[in-house]
């Protein structure tokens, strides 16, 4: 269900039930969320719950059986002449998904500041309060396992991101603190290229390197992503990545000729294997599918 109130304030949420021959217990899912948005002020706040045997068989979920909360606090000046700034945007996060033991499995407390620039540019200048909490060890990397407990650290979360309505534009996230029981430095590096309205492209560079005391490790991760538009109902799209972490490359390429309300024809060739085939003496890995969806709309009162 969704309520509006008056022009700035909505009201939404779900609350579903699933039924599985031989499993008892909290089979629920709830989410209600509000929003108040006014020009200089944006105010969002909600609470999740998903039991632990809510089941929905053909849907996903991240994590079950949680209970989530979590508000977000934006507020927007515009400076009439300071440091050539367009807008100024400081906000405040926080979000937490305890089990119904009521051990908290993850904290996230984001406090960030936006400074956007008359030639849209932007530096975002944050700051993270996270907590992990681990149940059971596990593996992060090879040979390297994160104990049981519970891990609360301090991180900067910097972004600088030039305009990116240009032709060329490159992006910047990158994110330096504690990470578990040690310390991490993320570096997400975007290079976007824009010859066209119909045609974009993307070179996404990620590196993680990673210190524990169990051990240290860099891992990579390179994608890229083609768009291409013949018209705005007619599209094909690409992405093509690579991960040494599990050494894998993979490939998704998806087709889509949209009618009315999103339906249409959908065609989508996934290959996680992807450009194996290319290498000689490289581990056979069989995990390839091809999708072909079509929808129509009927409108019946007509």
């Amino acid at each position: 269900g969704k309520l509006g109130i008056g022009r700035n304030s909505l009201i939404n949420g779900f609350v579903a039930r699933t039924e599985t021959p031989g499993m008892t217990g909290r089979d629920h899912a709830f989410n209600v969320r509000a929003r108040v948005l006014y020009p200089k002020w944006d105010v969002d706040a909600g609470y999740q719950e998903v039991g632990e045997k809510f089941n929905p068989e053909v849907g996903f979920l991240t994590r079950g059986g949680y209970r989530k909360p979590d508000v977000r606090l934006m507020t927007r000046f515009r400076p009439k002449n300071f440091l050539k700034l367009q807008e100024v945007r400081p906000h405040a996060t926080f979000r937490g998904f305890w089990g119904f033991d009521n051990f908290q499995e993850t904290g996230f407390v984001h406090l960030d500041n936006h400074w956007q620039f008359k030639n849209s540019a932007e530096i975002h200048t944050g700051m993270n309060l996270t907590r992990e909490g681990v149940r059971t060890p596990f593996q992060i990397y090879p040979g390297i396992f994160v104990p049981a407990g519970t891990y609360d650290n301090t991180e900067a979360q910097l972004v600088f991101m030039t305009n990116q309505g240009a032709a060329v534009s490159y992006n910047l996230q990158s994110f330096i603190g504690g990470f578990f029981s040690g310390n991490r430095v993320t570096l997400n590096n975007t290079v976007r290229l824009r010859p066209s309205d119909t045609f974009i492209t993307e070179l996404i560079y990620q590196r993680n390197d990673v210190t524990l005391p169990q051990g240290d490790f860099v891992t990579n991760l390179i994608r890229t992503r083609i768009s291409y538009s013949f018209n705005p109902r007619v599209f094909v799209q690409s992405l093509v990545q690579y991960n040494d972490r599990a050494d894998l490359w993979s490939v998704n390429l998806r087709f889509g000729w949209l009618q009315a309300a999103n339906t249409g024809l959908f065609i989508v060739y996934n290959d996680s294997r992807g450009l194996y085939d290319l290498f000689p003496n490289r581990p056979q890995r069989t995990d390839r599918s091809l999708t072909i969806k079509f929808s129509r709309m009927f409108d019946l009162l007509q």
